[in-house]
C-alpha cells in the first residue's frame, strides 16, 4: 500500500459538493473554442485543464503524425496514455515496447520516457497527466492550429533551435526535464 492511495488516508465526512465547480464536456470535433496546440509536429487538444479539475489532473487528445512524438523527458506527474486509433512505440527507461489501440500505458513520475509514431499512420490518443500544470507548458511551447488534426506548421532549422531553446528554458517551470537523446 502506498501513502498516495484513497484507502490509505484516515477516514472522514466527505467535503460538500463545490457549487462553484461546473461539468465539463469537451467536443473535441464540434467544440471551435477548445486549444488545438502544435508541439513538435504533433498536434495536441486541451479536452480538460487543470481551471477544470482543481488542479487534479488534465486530459489532452494527441494526434500523432507519422514520425512524431517528443524527445526523451521526465517529469514530477504522473502520465498516462490510452490508444484510441493506430499504434506507438514508447520507450520508458531504455526498454522499448509498442502500445496498440485498446492500451493504456501509465508512466510513474521522475520516470524518463518518450514514445514515437514509428507507423505509417497517425496516431491518436488520450493524455492524462495528474497533477495538473502540462497542459499550460503545450500552450505556452506549442502554436495554435485550427483543429485536432490540423499539422502544425514546418519549422526551418532556425525556428527549430528557437523552439528547443523555448522549451529547455521553460520545462523547469512545468517540473519537466527533457533529455538528451
Amino acid at each position: 500500500m502506498n501513502n498516495h492511495s484513497i484507502t490509505s488516508q484516515s477516514a472522514s465526512q466527505l467535503p460538500p459538493d463545490d457549487l462553484q465547480r461546473h461539468l465539463t464536456v469537451a467536443q473535441p470535433n464540434e467544440d471551435q473554442n477548445l486549444p488545438h496546440i502544435g508541439v513538435v509536429g504533433d498536434t495536441y487538444t486541451i479536452l480538460i485543464t487543470g481551471k477544470d479539475t482543481d488542479g487534479r489532473y488534465c486530459l489532452i487528445d494527441m494526434h500523432i503524425p507519422p514520425g512524431g512524438g517528443p524527445p526523451p523527458h521526465r517529469h514530477d506527474f504522473e502520465e498516462s496514455f490510452t490508444i484510441l486509433e493506430g499504434e506507438i512505440e514508447t520507450t520508458f527507461r531504455g526498454e522499448k515496447s509498442v502500445a496498440r489501440a485498446g492500451e493504456t500505458v501509465n508512466i510513474p513520475a521522475n520516470a524518463p520516457h518518450q514514445f514515437h509514431n514509428a507507423s505509417d499512420r497517425s496516431v491518436r490518443l488520450l493524455c492524462i497527466c495528474s497533477p495538473a500544470g502540462q497542459e499550460e507548458f503545450f500552450m505556452e511551447v506549442g502554436v495554435p492550429v485550427a483543429t485536432r488534426t490540423t499539422a502544425p506548421p514546418k519549422l526551418d532549422e532556425a525556428a527549430q533551435a528557437a523552439f528547443k531553446s523555448k522549451s529547455e528554458a521553460l520545462a523547469p517551470k512545468y517540473r519537466t526535464e527533457i533529455l538528451k537523446p
